[in-house]
């Protein structure tokens, strides 16, 4: 059984910043690509970054320049530094991880129960 735990999230003013953390935990063989989700009330859930095994990132436009990802291959441990928050970045954010568990040879999508982060103007 794999589990992602996040934590960080909270409430901030516009212009603020916030570091998410999401650890993956249980019988790992190999984690493959971890990214950050978010949704809003009312929309659907959307790719705010991911990061690849290699440490290569991609980012929604809506976040370039302020958010940055990064992982701790030793810990299994992703993180989102948000930087310059503005109140259209209030949402749930949840982890994402494509792990591969021993004697299984497919990798599954596993999340994080998500974490709230709101931002006041």
């Amino acid at each position: 059984q794999v589990q992602l735990v996040e934590s960080g999230g909270g409430l901030v003013q516009a212009g603020g910043s916030l570091r998410l953390s999401c650890a993956a935990s249980g019988t790992i063989r190999s984690i493959f690509n971890m990214g950050w989700y978010r949704q809003a009330p009312g929309k659907q859930r959307e790719l705010v970054a991911i990061i690849t095994s290699n440490s290569g990132t991609n980012y929604a436009d809506s976040v370039k320049g302020r958010f940055a990802i990064s992982r701790d291959n030793a810990k299994n441990t992703v993180y989102l530094q948000m930087n310059s928050l503005k109140p259209e970045d209030t949402a749930v954010y949840y982890c994402d991880a494509v792990v591969q568990i021993p004697y299984d040879g497919n990798a599954r999508h596993y999340w994080g129960q998500g974490t709230q982060v709101s931002v006041s103007s």
